[in-house]
Protein backbone atom coordinates (compact mmCIF):
# COMPACT_ATOMS: atom_id res chain seq x y z
CA UNK A 1 0.00 0.00 0.00
CA UNK A 2 1.35 3.43 -0.97
CA UNK A 3 2.55 5.73 1.78
CA UNK A 4 0.44 8.86 2.43
CA UNK A 5 2.76 11.88 2.17
CA UNK A 6 0.16 14.69 2.29
CA UNK A 7 -2.89 14.68 4.53
CA UNK A 8 -5.16 17.72 4.75
CA UNK A 9 -7.90 17.44 7.36
CA UNK A 10 -10.76 20.01 7.45
CA UNK A 11 -8.35 22.86 6.80
CA UNK A 12 -9.55 26.49 6.77
CA UNK A 13 -7.70 29.78 6.41
CA UNK A 14 -9.14 33.28 6.74
CA UNK A 15 -7.80 36.65 5.68
CA UNK A 16 -8.82 40.24 6.28
CA UNK A 17 -9.57 42.69 3.46
CA UNK A 18 -8.14 45.66 5.39
CA UNK A 19 -4.36 45.78 5.88
CA UNK A 20 -4.62 47.85 9.07
CA UNK A 21 -7.22 45.55 10.60
CA UNK A 22 -5.24 42.51 9.44
CA UNK A 23 -2.14 43.72 11.31
CA UNK A 24 -4.20 44.27 14.44
CA UNK A 25 -5.74 40.79 14.22
CA UNK A 26 -2.25 39.37 13.63
CA UNK A 27 -0.93 40.95 16.82
CA UNK A 28 -3.90 39.60 18.78
CA UNK A 29 -3.42 36.11 17.32
CA UNK A 30 0.29 36.18 18.19
CA UNK A 31 -0.55 37.16 21.75
CA UNK A 32 -3.12 34.37 21.96
CA UNK A 33 -0.55 31.82 20.80
CA UNK A 34 1.96 33.01 23.41
CA UNK A 35 -0.51 32.20 26.19
CA UNK A 36 -1.51 28.87 24.64
CA UNK A 37 -4.77 29.81 22.93
CA UNK A 38 -5.64 28.61 19.38
CA UNK A 39 -4.35 30.53 16.38
CA UNK A 40 -7.10 32.72 14.89
CA UNK A 41 -9.29 32.87 17.96
CA UNK A 42 -12.35 30.63 18.19
CA UNK A 43 -12.49 30.10 14.41
CA UNK A 44 -15.37 32.49 13.70
CA UNK A 45 -15.00 35.28 11.19
CA UNK A 46 -14.27 38.70 12.65
CA UNK A 47 -15.37 41.97 10.95
CA UNK A 48 -13.69 42.34 7.54
CA UNK A 49 -12.52 38.71 7.32
CA UNK A 50 -13.35 36.02 4.75
CA UNK A 51 -12.50 32.36 4.27
CA UNK A 52 -9.80 31.94 1.60
CA UNK A 53 -9.90 28.17 2.24
CA UNK A 54 -12.91 26.65 3.97
CA UNK A 55 -13.03 23.08 5.34
CA UNK A 56 -10.91 21.30 2.71
CA UNK A 57 -9.77 17.69 3.13
CA UNK A 58 -7.78 15.34 0.87
CA UNK A 59 -4.82 12.95 0.79
CA UNK A 60 -1.98 12.39 -1.68
CA UNK A 61 0.06 9.19 -1.62
CA UNK A 62 3.54 8.51 -2.93
CA UNK A 63 3.38 7.98 -6.67
CA UNK A 64 0.30 10.20 -7.15
CA UNK A 65 -0.04 13.52 -8.97
CA UNK A 66 -3.04 15.60 -7.91
CA UNK A 67 -4.27 18.69 -9.77
CA UNK A 68 -5.91 21.76 -8.24
CA UNK A 69 -8.48 23.41 -10.52
CA UNK A 70 -10.37 26.63 -9.88
CA UNK A 71 -10.87 30.22 -10.86
CA UNK A 72 -8.65 33.03 -9.59
CA UNK A 73 -9.47 33.48 -5.91
CA UNK A 74 -10.66 29.89 -5.46
CA UNK A 75 -8.04 29.29 -2.74
CA UNK A 76 -5.46 27.26 -4.65
CA UNK A 77 -2.38 29.35 -3.82
CA UNK A 78 -3.43 29.75 -0.17
CA UNK A 79 -3.76 25.99 0.12
CA UNK A 80 -0.32 25.49 -1.45
CA UNK A 81 1.27 27.96 0.98
CA UNK A 82 -0.17 26.01 3.90
CA UNK A 83 1.16 22.77 2.43
CA UNK A 84 4.58 24.38 2.13
CA UNK A 85 4.47 25.64 5.73
CA UNK A 86 4.57 29.32 4.77
CA UNK A 87 1.33 30.09 6.63
CA UNK A 88 -0.67 28.29 9.31
CA UNK A 89 -4.26 27.11 8.96
CA UNK A 90 -6.80 28.69 11.29
CA UNK A 91 -8.68 25.41 11.58
CA UNK A 92 -7.84 21.83 10.75
CA UNK A 93 -4.48 20.16 10.26
CA UNK A 94 -1.92 19.75 7.47
CA UNK A 95 0.43 16.77 7.74
CA UNK A 96 3.34 16.25 5.35
CA UNK A 97 6.04 13.59 5.43
CA UNK A 98 9.46 13.92 3.88
CA UNK A 99 11.26 16.69 2.03
CA UNK A 100 9.10 19.30 0.31
CA UNK A 101 10.19 20.93 -2.95
CA UNK A 102 7.96 23.86 -3.86
CA UNK A 103 7.85 26.31 -6.72
CA UNK A 104 4.81 28.49 -6.09
CA UNK A 105 6.01 31.80 -7.55
CA UNK A 106 8.51 32.99 -10.14
CA UNK A 107 11.93 32.82 -8.53
CA UNK A 108 10.42 32.20 -5.12
CA UNK A 109 13.11 32.42 -2.43
CA UNK A 110 15.81 33.79 -4.74
CA UNK A 111 17.92 36.74 -3.63
CA UNK A 112 18.07 39.05 -6.68
CA UNK A 113 21.50 40.39 -5.68
CA UNK A 114 23.11 36.94 -5.52
CA UNK A 115 24.31 35.06 -8.57
CA UNK A 116 22.51 32.07 -9.98
CA UNK A 117 25.14 29.74 -8.52
CA UNK A 118 24.84 31.30 -5.06
CA UNK A 119 21.06 31.04 -5.21
CA UNK A 120 21.29 27.34 -6.06
CA UNK A 121 23.18 26.76 -2.80
CA UNK A 122 20.80 28.96 -0.80
CA UNK A 123 17.69 27.29 -2.26
CA UNK A 124 19.16 23.84 -1.72
CA UNK A 125 19.95 24.67 1.91
CA UNK A 126 16.37 25.86 2.45
CA UNK A 127 15.17 22.50 1.14
CA UNK A 128 17.35 20.74 3.70
CA UNK A 129 20.37 19.75 1.63
CA UNK A 130 23.90 19.97 2.93
CA UNK A 131 26.53 21.91 1.01
CA UNK A 132 28.21 18.70 -0.11
CA UNK A 133 24.91 17.33 -1.45
CA UNK A 134 24.23 20.53 -3.39
CA UNK A 135 27.73 20.46 -4.87
CA UNK A 136 27.12 16.90 -6.04
CA UNK A 137 23.93 17.91 -7.84
CA UNK A 138 25.07 21.32 -9.06
CA UNK A 139 26.20 20.28 -12.55
CA UNK A 140 22.98 18.34 -13.11
CA UNK A 141 20.89 21.35 -12.01
CA UNK A 142 22.77 23.72 -14.34
CA UNK A 143 22.53 21.32 -17.26
CA UNK A 144 18.77 20.94 -16.80
CA UNK A 145 18.20 24.70 -16.50
CA UNK A 146 20.32 25.40 -19.61
CA UNK A 147 21.72 28.50 -17.89
CA UNK A 148 25.42 27.60 -17.75
CA UNK A 149 26.43 30.94 -19.29
CA UNK A 150 24.47 32.94 -16.72
CA UNK A 151 25.23 31.22 -13.39
CA UNK A 152 27.73 33.92 -12.40
CA UNK A 153 25.25 36.73 -13.17
CA UNK A 154 22.93 38.20 -10.50
CA UNK A 155 19.42 36.78 -10.59
CA UNK A 156 17.96 40.29 -10.86
CA UNK A 157 19.23 40.30 -14.46
CA UNK A 158 17.31 37.08 -15.27
CA UNK A 159 14.06 37.12 -17.22
CA UNK A 160 10.99 35.52 -15.61
CA UNK A 161 11.49 32.47 -17.81
CA UNK A 162 15.11 32.10 -16.69
CA UNK A 163 14.08 32.34 -13.04
CA UNK A 164 11.53 29.59 -13.56
CA UNK A 165 14.15 27.43 -15.27
CA UNK A 166 16.51 27.74 -12.33
CA UNK A 167 13.83 27.41 -9.68
CA UNK A 168 12.33 24.32 -11.26
CA UNK A 169 15.74 22.74 -11.78
CA UNK A 170 16.61 23.16 -8.07
CA UNK A 171 13.22 21.95 -6.81
CA UNK A 172 13.17 18.93 -9.14
CA UNK A 173 16.74 17.76 -8.48
CA UNK A 174 16.68 17.77 -4.69
CA UNK A 175 14.73 14.49 -4.93
CA UNK A 176 11.75 15.76 -2.91
CA UNK A 177 9.17 13.45 -1.41
CA UNK A 178 6.59 16.16 -2.10
CA UNK A 179 6.72 18.46 -5.14
CA UNK A 180 4.41 21.51 -5.29
CA UNK A 181 4.09 23.39 -8.60
CA UNK A 182 1.95 26.48 -9.13
CA UNK A 183 1.61 27.75 -12.73
CA UNK A 184 5.34 27.36 -13.34
CA UNK A 185 4.90 25.64 -16.70
CA UNK A 186 3.00 28.65 -18.05
CA UNK A 187 6.35 30.41 -18.55
CA UNK A 188 9.19 29.09 -20.68
CA UNK A 189 9.65 27.85 -24.19
CA UNK A 190 8.21 24.64 -25.58
CA UNK A 191 11.45 22.67 -25.25
CA UNK A 192 11.87 23.50 -21.58
CA UNK A 193 8.22 22.74 -20.79
CA UNK A 194 8.66 19.32 -22.40
CA UNK A 195 11.67 18.67 -20.16
CA UNK A 196 9.62 19.72 -17.15
CA UNK A 197 6.78 17.34 -18.05
CA UNK A 198 9.20 14.46 -18.42
CA UNK A 199 10.86 15.32 -15.11
CA UNK A 200 7.53 15.53 -13.29
CA UNK A 201 6.53 12.14 -14.72
CA UNK A 202 9.76 10.69 -13.31
CA UNK A 203 9.25 12.31 -9.90
CA UNK A 204 5.61 11.24 -9.72
CA UNK A 205 6.71 7.60 -9.62
CA UNK A 206 8.32 8.10 -6.21
CA UNK A 207 6.93 11.43 -4.94
CA UNK A 208 3.60 13.07 -4.19
CA UNK A 209 2.99 15.91 -6.66
CA UNK A 210 0.53 18.81 -6.33
CA UNK A 211 0.07 20.71 -9.60
CA UNK A 212 -1.84 23.95 -10.21
CA UNK A 213 -2.53 25.45 -13.64
CA UNK A 214 -5.29 27.23 -15.53
CA UNK A 215 -4.26 25.33 -18.66
CA UNK A 216 -6.51 22.28 -18.60
CA UNK A 217 -4.36 20.45 -21.13
CA UNK A 218 -1.41 20.68 -18.72
CA UNK A 219 -3.46 19.41 -15.77
CA UNK A 220 -4.86 16.56 -17.85
CA UNK A 221 -1.41 15.57 -19.07
CA UNK A 222 0.05 15.29 -15.57
CA UNK A 223 -2.84 14.57 -13.19
CA UNK A 224 -5.25 11.62 -13.49
CA UNK A 225 -7.27 13.10 -10.59
CA UNK A 226 -7.94 16.67 -9.45
CA UNK A 227 -9.75 18.84 -6.92
CA UNK A 228 -12.22 21.53 -8.09
CA UNK A 229 -12.22 24.55 -5.76
CA UNK A 230 -14.61 27.49 -5.71
CA UNK A 231 -14.50 30.41 -3.23
CA UNK A 232 -12.27 28.42 -0.91
CA UNK A 233 -14.48 25.33 -0.75
CA UNK A 234 -13.88 21.91 -2.26
CA UNK A 235 -16.69 21.33 -4.74
CA UNK A 236 -15.57 17.92 -5.93
CA UNK A 237 -12.67 15.49 -6.16
CA UNK A 238 -12.78 13.30 -9.25
CA UNK A 239 -11.02 12.29 -12.44
CA UNK A 240 -9.59 15.32 -14.21
CA UNK A 241 -11.47 14.46 -17.40
CA UNK A 242 -14.79 14.78 -15.54
CA UNK A 243 -13.91 17.98 -13.67
CA UNK A 244 -12.83 20.03 -16.68
CA UNK A 245 -16.40 20.42 -17.90
CA UNK A 246 -17.56 21.68 -14.48
CA UNK A 247 -14.66 24.12 -14.36
CA UNK A 248 -15.33 25.52 -17.83
CA UNK A 249 -19.02 26.06 -17.00
CA UNK A 250 -17.92 28.70 -14.47
CA UNK A 251 -16.86 31.01 -17.31
CA UNK A 252 -19.10 32.89 -19.74
CA UNK A 253 -18.75 31.98 -23.37
CA UNK A 254 -16.16 33.97 -25.30
CA UNK A 255 -17.57 36.57 -27.67
CA UNK A 256 -18.21 35.28 -31.17
CA UNK A 257 -17.94 37.35 -34.33
CA UNK A 258 -18.49 37.14 -38.08
CA UNK A 259 -16.36 38.80 -40.73
CA UNK A 260 -17.38 38.58 -44.41
CA UNK A 261 -15.39 40.25 -47.19
CA UNK A 262 -17.07 42.73 -49.51
CA UNK A 263 -18.70 41.03 -52.49
CA UNK A 264 -19.04 37.66 -50.75
CA UNK A 265 -22.59 36.46 -50.05
CA UNK A 266 -23.07 33.77 -47.44
CA UNK A 267 -26.08 31.56 -48.07
CA UNK A 268 -25.80 28.99 -45.28
CA UNK A 269 -23.49 27.26 -42.80
CA UNK A 270 -24.31 23.93 -41.19
CA UNK A 271 -22.47 21.88 -38.58
CA UNK A 272 -23.44 18.20 -38.74
CA UNK A 273 -26.42 19.26 -40.89
CA UNK A 274 -27.65 21.61 -38.15
CA UNK A 275 -28.19 25.24 -39.16
CA UNK A 276 -28.90 28.31 -37.03
CA UNK A 277 -27.86 26.60 -33.80
CA UNK A 278 -24.85 27.84 -31.84
CA UNK A 279 -24.57 24.79 -29.54
CA UNK A 280 -23.80 21.41 -31.10
CA UNK A 281 -23.86 18.27 -28.94
CA UNK A 282 -21.47 15.57 -30.07
CA UNK A 283 -19.88 12.41 -28.70
CA UNK A 284 -16.16 11.72 -28.84
CA UNK A 285 -15.42 9.59 -31.91
CA UNK A 286 -18.36 10.96 -33.93
CA UNK A 287 -17.75 12.71 -37.25
CA UNK A 288 -17.82 16.50 -37.57
CA UNK A 289 -18.98 17.94 -40.88
CA UNK A 290 -19.05 21.66 -41.64
CA UNK A 291 -20.66 22.85 -44.89
CA UNK A 292 -20.54 26.43 -46.19
CA UNK A 293 -22.56 27.66 -49.16
CA UNK A 294 -21.60 31.06 -50.56
CA UNK A 295 -21.34 33.22 -53.66
CA UNK A 296 -17.97 34.70 -54.63
CA UNK A 297 -17.10 37.71 -56.74
CA UNK A 298 -15.64 36.87 -60.18
CA UNK A 299 -11.95 36.17 -60.54
CA UNK A 300 -11.30 33.62 -57.77
CA UNK A 301 -9.37 30.51 -58.81
CA UNK A 302 -9.06 28.55 -55.55
CA UNK A 303 -9.90 28.71 -51.86
CA UNK A 304 -8.13 27.80 -48.64
CA UNK A 305 -10.25 26.52 -45.74
CA UNK A 306 -9.30 26.01 -42.11
CA UNK A 307 -11.09 24.85 -39.00
CA UNK A 308 -9.91 25.46 -35.42
CA UNK A 309 -11.17 23.89 -32.22
CA UNK A 310 -10.22 25.54 -28.94
CA UNK A 311 -11.05 25.69 -25.26
CA UNK A 312 -13.22 28.53 -23.89
CA UNK A 313 -9.88 30.02 -22.80
CA UNK A 314 -9.05 30.16 -26.57
CA UNK A 315 -6.21 27.64 -26.15
CA UNK A 316 -5.99 25.79 -29.46
CA UNK A 317 -6.82 22.08 -29.28
CA UNK A 318 -6.82 21.21 -32.96
CA UNK A 319 -6.26 23.07 -36.25
CA UNK A 320 -6.73 21.68 -39.75
CA UNK A 321 -6.05 23.47 -43.02
CA UNK A 322 -6.75 22.44 -46.59
CA UNK A 323 -3.23 23.38 -47.73
CA UNK A 324 -1.69 21.20 -45.04
CA UNK A 325 -3.70 18.21 -46.25
CA UNK A 326 -2.80 18.88 -49.89
CA UNK A 327 -6.41 19.56 -50.87
CA UNK A 328 -6.80 21.88 -53.89
CA UNK A 329 -10.12 23.69 -53.55
CA UNK A 330 -10.45 24.87 -57.15
CA UNK A 331 -13.30 27.31 -57.80
CA UNK A 332 -15.37 26.36 -60.88
CA UNK A 333 -18.13 28.93 -60.51
CA UNK A 334 -19.22 31.87 -58.44
CA UNK A 335 -21.66 29.78 -56.37
CA UNK A 336 -19.97 26.99 -54.45
CA UNK A 337 -20.19 24.83 -51.37
CA UNK A 338 -17.19 23.87 -49.24
CA UNK A 339 -17.38 20.82 -47.00
CA UNK A 340 -14.93 19.98 -44.23
CA UNK A 341 -15.27 16.51 -42.75
CA UNK A 342 -13.45 15.16 -39.69
CA UNK A 343 -14.26 11.41 -39.68
CA UNK A 344 -13.58 10.92 -35.97
CA UNK A 345 -13.50 13.75 -33.46
CA UNK A 346 -11.06 12.73 -30.70
CA UNK A 347 -11.75 15.32 -28.03
CA UNK A 348 -12.00 15.29 -24.28
CA UNK A 349 -15.12 15.97 -22.24
CA UNK A 350 -16.50 19.49 -21.94
CA UNK A 351 -17.10 22.71 -23.87
CA UNK A 352 -15.14 23.50 -27.01
CA UNK A 353 -15.41 26.39 -29.48
CA UNK A 354 -15.29 26.15 -33.27
CA UNK A 355 -13.80 28.74 -35.64
CA UNK A 356 -14.05 28.62 -39.44
CA UNK A 357 -11.88 30.64 -41.86
CA UNK A 358 -12.04 30.78 -45.67
CA UNK A 359 -9.31 32.59 -47.64
CA UNK A 360 -8.44 33.39 -51.22
CA UNK A 361 -6.01 30.60 -52.11
CA UNK A 362 -3.78 33.00 -54.09
CA UNK A 363 -3.63 36.16 -51.96
CA UNK A 364 -4.60 34.68 -48.54
CA UNK A 365 -7.18 37.46 -48.17
CA UNK A 366 -9.82 36.48 -45.60
CA UNK A 367 -13.21 35.98 -47.25
CA UNK A 368 -15.08 34.53 -44.27
CA UNK A 369 -14.12 34.41 -40.62
CA UNK A 370 -16.59 32.84 -38.18
CA UNK A 371 -14.73 33.31 -34.89
CA UNK A 372 -15.85 31.06 -31.99
CA UNK A 373 -19.36 31.02 -33.45
CA UNK A 374 -20.24 27.44 -32.52
CA UNK A 375 -19.98 25.74 -29.16
CA UNK A 376 -19.35 22.01 -29.12
CA UNK A 377 -20.69 20.19 -26.07
CA UNK A 378 -18.52 17.08 -26.17
CA UNK A 379 -19.52 13.97 -24.26
CA UNK A 380 -16.38 11.96 -23.62
CA UNK A 381 -15.15 9.59 -20.89
CA UNK A 382 -11.60 10.92 -21.09
CA UNK A 383 -9.52 14.07 -21.27
CA UNK A 384 -7.30 14.47 -24.32
CA UNK A 385 -4.36 16.86 -23.77
CA UNK A 386 -3.96 19.53 -26.45
CA UNK A 387 -3.00 19.73 -29.22
CA UNK A 388 -4.74 16.93 -31.13
CA UNK A 389 -4.15 16.09 -34.78
CA UNK A 390 -7.28 15.26 -36.76
CA UNK A 391 -7.50 13.68 -40.18
CA UNK A 392 -9.82 15.70 -42.42
CA UNK A 393 -11.29 15.73 -45.93
CA UNK A 394 -11.95 18.95 -47.83
CA UNK A 395 -14.42 19.14 -50.74
CA UNK A 396 -15.71 21.86 -53.05
CA UNK A 397 -18.57 21.92 -55.54
CA UNK A 398 -22.18 23.06 -55.62
CA UNK A 399 -24.98 22.35 -53.22
CA UNK A 400 -26.11 19.59 -55.60
CA UNK A 401 -22.75 17.89 -56.12
CA UNK A 402 -19.40 18.09 -54.41
CA UNK A 403 -16.11 17.32 -56.11
CA UNK A 404 -13.71 15.73 -53.62
CA UNK A 405 -10.44 17.68 -53.59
Amino acid sequence: MSETLIKVENVSKKFCRSLKTSLWYGMKDLGSELIGRPHGGNGALRPGEFWAVDDVSFEVKRGECLGLIGRNGAGKSTLLRMLNGLIKPDRGRVTTRGRVGALIALGAGFNPLLTGKENVYVAGAVLGLKTKEIAGKYDEIVEFSELADFMDSPVQSYSSGMQVRLGFAVAAHTEPDILILDEVLAVGDMGFRTKCYNRVFELAKRSAVIFVSHQMSQVARLCPESLLLESGRLLRQDKTSLLVSDYEKQFPRAGSSWSIAEGVTLSSVTVNDIADQETIRINAGDPLVVKVTLTLPPGFRCLEASLSIHHPSLEIISHINSKQTGAALAVTGRECQIAIEVPSLTLGNGRKLLTLVLRDGDSSEILLWANAVWELQVESPYMVPAPVYHEARFSIGTSETLTVA
